[in-house]
């Protein structure tokens, strides 16, 4: 870990705090939510060790990255912006991603505005969302899982920062990170993190007590509220994108998911994986893979099967 590199680059008006290694083709790799570019810590050591240059970003918000207040700071236009200006800054046309839940996200937005920037795509978790033209993000989804749906949860300023605040920050962060419901994500009211009465979840084998003492004092000094922010947003980047209704994505692209990431099993997301959308949608999809009793943070659990998925992909391109 101590040959990893750390800077921080000016982007799109802030400061962006990078994790790299390694000399050659550039591989981009953007985290999720409530991560930072430590998640990738694994990815980077390979990637640098096979002959690439890896580059894990804090996203705005989180780590080392500025964090600008408001939610509408953080759309998919500023979110993309950061990113070419990062890949700018590092001399290169285009790169290969690799992302990860919100992530994920941003990469299908930068394969939608800026497919000249991206030469392979190896998603994970989240698949391609197309935009519903009659029905905004939030109302679409608690009309579909209620008000309890953890983005719903999400969406009034400064409440879920309280609750959060309320359990403390290690105690969510391994709540999140060693879920293993199957989805929808449901936080209620009341205690949504569990009982407060209880002990903090056990630590699965991928991940250590160092590992969440490095990503508990990041939260701990910038907070949840630039992380959050991005789901303030979903709303307003559907007013954004209204342009883009019916684009198919046309980067290519391999789908990688564990069968027991709650995104995956939250009702809807198998049948379109798995049927005609996703492919008509993403016409260079290249493959989807499952991974068998793995869970959300795939690259974190199974490191070296991600490993070895991203390198037999980017070769190609």
């Amino acid at each position: 870990m101590e040959t990893i590199k750390h800077r921080t680059i000016a982007v799109n008006e802030i400061n962006m705090h990078a994790a790299e290694k390694g000399d050659g083709p550039i591989v981009l790799f953007l985290h999720g939510f409530p991560e930072l570019w430590y998640t990738w810590r694994n990815q980077i050591l390979a990637m640098a060790n096979h002959g690439y240059h890896a580059v894990a970003p804090d996203l705005r918000g989180y780590g080392d990255t500025d964090a600008p207040p408001s939610a509408t700071s953080y759309t998919c236009l500023h979110v993309v912006g950061d990113v070419v200006a990062l890949i700018d800054s590092l001399g290169v046309d285009e790169v290969y991603l690799v992302a990860t839940d919100w992530g994920a996200m941003i990469g299908w937005y930068l394969c939608m505005f800026r497919p000249d920037k991206v030469k392979a795509f190896v998603c994970m978790s989240v698949a391609y969302c197309p935009r519903m033209p009659t029905m905004k993000p939030v109302k679409a989804l608690t009309t579909f899982f209620g008000d309890d749906y953890y983005i719903c949860r999400f969406q009034e300023p400064g409440v879920m920062e309280d609750e959060i605040k309320s359990y403390g920050v290690e105690y969510v962060l391994r709540s999140i990170l060693t879920e293993t419901r199957p989805g929808p994500l449901r936080l209620p009211k009341s205690e949504p993190f569990g009982p407060k009465s209880s002990n903090a979840p056990q630590l699965p084998s991928w991940l250590s007590q160092e590992d969440i003492n490095y990503n508990v004092q990041k939260f701990e000094q910038k907070g949840f509220t630039g992380p959050l922010n991005y789901y303030r947003a979903l709303d307003l980047n559907w007013e954004l994108t209204a342009a883009w209704t019916g684009i198919q994505i046309k980067v290519p692209v391999i789908y990688v998911v564990g069968d027991k990431d709650l995104v995956y099993t939250t009702p809807g997301a198998k049948t379109y994986v798995h049927g005609v959308g996703f492919k008509k949608d993403v016409p260079l999809l290249q493959q989807v893979v499952v991974l068998e009793g793995v869970g959300h943070f795939l690259n974190q659990e199974q490191p070296q099967k991600i490993n070895e998925i991203i390198l037999d992909f980017i070769k190609n391109f």
